[in-house]
């Protein structure tokens, strides 16, 4: 089932566009196939790469990929426990200061993202069917549990689209 302009902003359509299937648990799955090989191939002198000063490296990219998903974990869970609660933003930017990306293997930032996804996807296998459609406010905007299953999956295509256009 496609949501509704209701369950989350407009700046996070973008992202839920991307998302072709309905099966949260599906493309949840596929999803972490895809991130893992696509990475596993990437050359290794593309792993550090940056197109032009100030931009994210690929393994900067992932990190913020993971670390987005455990915020959107986080605001689906409190949903599902508790419709119209009210969580606040985070500042992605600042969060990117400390990854210290260039020090860190690869393979141990895969095994991060690997685990977080499988966390994710038993969150969402965890909830009744009801709660999907429960409604909180992230951000000061409003914020569905479907939603957040679809801007996961979504950021996630998002930034590999970018990595693919403009690192490869």
């Amino acid at each position: 089932m496609r949501i509704s302009k209701k369950e989350h902003s407009e700046y996070f359509l973008r992202y839920i566009k991307l998302v072709k299937e309905d099966s949260i648990l599906d493309f949840l799955e596929e999803g972490m196939d895809e991130i893992i090989s696509f990475f596993e191939a990437l050359p290794k002198e593309k792993v550090n790469y940056r197109y032009s000063y100030g931009k994210w490296s690929p393994k900067e990219i992932l990190l913020h990929i993971i670390d987005t998903e455990r915020v959107f974990q986080y605001r689906a869970l409190r949903i599902a426990r508790e419709p119209e609660a009210v969580l606040s933003g985070f500042d992605h930017v600042l969060w990117s200061k400390d990854y210290q990306a260039d020090d860190r293997a690869l393979v141990g930032i895969l095994k991060n993202y690997r685990a977080v996804r499988q966390s994710t996807i038993e969150l969402f296998t965890s909830f009744p069917e009801k709660s999907f459609a429960f409604i909180g406010i992230a951000d000061n905007n409003p914020l569905s549990v479907r939603a957040a299953a679809f801007i996961i999956r979504g950021h996630e295509l998002h930034h590999l689209r970018i990595i693919k256009e403009r690192y490869l």
